[in-house]
This record gives structure tokens, C-alpha cells and sequence, in this order.
């Protein structure tokens, strides 16, 4: 009779640590995993695009090659 008592607290305990603690715990941490996936994500995609905006800046700001060159005329004495 004892041990039927024993082996069922056992077995409760074992029940309660696997559904209050194990199961919320492997769940935080998937749910915590995937933020830091989905934060990662979007870093890189702000970085793509500050990465395109300078190009187009650097693009733009560029002068031309014929922008530089000065036209003269040679004065013949």
C-alpha cells in the first residue's frame, strides 16, 4: 500500500515538472529563437537597403566625365 502511495507521488511529480516547467520552457525558448531569427532578418534587409541608397547616392554625386574638362583656345601670336 506504501508503495503504490510513493510510486503515484513520483509519478505526480514527475507529471507536474514535466507540464509546468519543461513544455513552457521548450516553448519560450522556440518562441525566443524565431524573434531572434525574425530580428536578424531585418537588420540585414535595413542594411541591403542603406547599402543601396549610398550606391545611388555615390551613383548621383559622381560627375560626369565631361563636367570636369574646360574648353580653351589656343591664342596664336
Amino acid at each position: 500500500m506504501f508503495k503504490i502511495l510513493v510510486y503515484g507521488f513520483i509519478i505526480y511529480i514527475v507529471y507536474r515538472f514535466i507540464f509546468d516547467f519543461a513544455i513552457p520552457v521548450s516553448k519560450a525558448s522556440t518562441q525566443v529563437r524565431e524573434k531572434l531569427q525574425e530580428m536578424q532578418r531585418q537588420q540585414q534587409e535595413a542594411a541591403r537597403q542603406q547599402q543601396a541608397q549610398a550606391q545611388q547616392r555615390a551613383s548621383s554625386s559622381k560627375p560626369s566625365v565631361g563636367e570636369d574638362y574646360i574648353e580653351f583656345e589656343e591664342v596664336k601670336k
